[in-house]
């Protein structure tokens, strides 16, 4: 995603950003604000990470903050990609959500509040945590090589 048009946008800055959701509409792509601040979901199986298997980080596409590291996404059979446990304790919050008559967790990104997905205790060890997140919310930066 090109992120020239965002000034907030930094891998490197972890201050909490207070941007209104009317700023963020003529910043992010449409369908990335649709996830990211309306709180919708991609379709499964039909996003850009679900199946995607690259060394590297995963960072929010809308502030950059650093999200998950590769060598937590695990395989996971709903359909979108699934972590075991976020970079740094402080990447994500966690609010209740009773949306849709289901009791679950979503996961909000600490740097700017943008909805990433849910978290659910249906995972694999260490943790016993599934991150389930929507593609379209995250930036991928692989490893450089030597």
């Amino acid at each position: 995603m090109d992120h020239s048009h965002n000034p907030y946008y930094s891998r490197t800055d972890t201050t909490t950003l207070h941007v209104s959701d009317a700023e963020w509409k003529k910043i992010l792509p449409p369908e990335v604000y649709r996830v990211a601040r309306e709180k919708g979901t991609e379709p499964p199986f039909h996003n850009r990470f679900w199946n995607f298997n690259g060394k590297g980080t995963y960072y929010c596409a809308v502030c950059g903050n650093p999200l998950f590291r590769s060598d937590a996404k695990f395989a996971s059979s709903c359909g979108w990609p699934s972590f075991f446990e976020p970079v740094r304790k402080n990447s994500v919050i966690y609010k209740p959500d009773h949306s849709f008559g289901m009791e679950r967790t979503e996961v909000i990104c600490a740097r700017c509040g943008s909805h990433l997905g849910h978290v659910f205790e249906d995972g694999p060890p260490p943790t016993g945590l599934r991150y389930c997140m929507n593609s379209i919310v995250l930036d991928f930066v692989p490893d450089s090589t030597p």
